[in-house]
């Protein structure tokens, strides 16, 4: 009697693994930012356009988009003093997968009175779409960051939706090595069915949040306020709020590009500098 043969094990998929080192400081006590160090792997590459003013960096995902667990990062290292933009090409799209999670780390490190503004284009979920992401930051005491995430659920223009999917954003911010800012979104399963619940999106399709952890940040809130109704011609909801020396921002919309429009029209007034370049293609 001979043995059945076990079936032969699927094949494992290669997956893209991208990772960005970055190291950047004062070329003198009171020059400009330059570049120290930065190592590059898998599809994930960092480039800086020739430009006046605060060093910018575009994060740039050669892979296309995220996919089925691959796995990508972001290390920031700056030295006292340093000042950086950090914003990608153009918008993340994360697709359908057949059950592995999509992994993005992002982390920050930044010395006394060191500057930073990360200010990536929007996040795009598809359908099936399964992501976990981390956002980590640890400041010296006068340090200054500001940050900026959009997630669009599905492009409303294609009437897409998210029956099934799993998001997972984690922030954590500390300042001294001590926890300032904590948030945790996560949403799985019928997610355009949880976006409908008054109690959580009231129907909204797009998500957006700015978070200022500057000095002096919490003092800005009716400054914010201003900027903001300034800025919102009513299609999406926002509003903001101030506590434990940060400033808080939050968006919901019907859909990406009002949001989207919204947020950068806010940030122009509120930093008092045009956005990156990449977000006016």
């Amino acid at each position: 009697m001979h043995a059945v043969p076990s079936p032969p094990a699927p094949p494992s998929r290669q997956r893209s693994r991208g990772q960005i080192d970055l190291h950047v400081g004062p070329a003198t006590a009171n020059g400009p930012t330059r570049l120290k160090d930065l190592a590059e792997s898998g599809p994930s590459r960092l480039r800086f356009p020739r430009e006046a003013g605060t060093m910018e960096g575009i994060l740039v995902n050669n892979a296309g988009g995220i996919a089925c667990g691959d796995a990508f990062s972001v290390s920031a290292r700056l030295d006292p003093g340093a000042a950086l933009v950090l914003t990608t090409v153009a918008a993340e799209k994360v697709y359908r997968s057949d059950g592995p999670v999509s992994h993005v780390h992002n982390r920050l490190d930044l010395g006394a009175g060191a500057r930073l503004a990360w200010l990536p284009q929007e996040t795009i979920l598809f359908d099936r779409a399964r992501l976990r992401r981390n956002f980590e930051a640890d400041l010296a005491g006068d340090a200054g960051l500001l940050i900026a995430e959009i997630v669009a659920f599905g492009r409303v223009a294609r009437g897409e939706t998210l029956q099934e999917a799993l998001f997972e954003d984690v922030w954590r911010v500390r300042r001294g090595g001590r926890l300032v800012y904590a948030d945790t979104v996560r949403l799985e399963g019928r997610v355009s069915d949880l976006l409908a619940r008054s109690a959580i999106g009231g129907g909204a399709r797009a998500m957006g949040t700015i978070l200022d952890v500057s000095p002096g940040a919490e003092g800005r809130i009716e400054e914010a306020r201003a900027c903001l109704e300034a800025a919102n011609p009513g299609v999406t909801e926002a509003a903001a709020s101030a506590w434990n020396g940060h400033l808080a921002l939050r968006f919901l919309g019907p859909e990406v590009g009002a949001l989207r429009g919204l947020a950068a029209r806010f940030l122009t007034a509120y930093r008092g500098v045009p956005m990156p370049r990449v977000w006016q293609t």
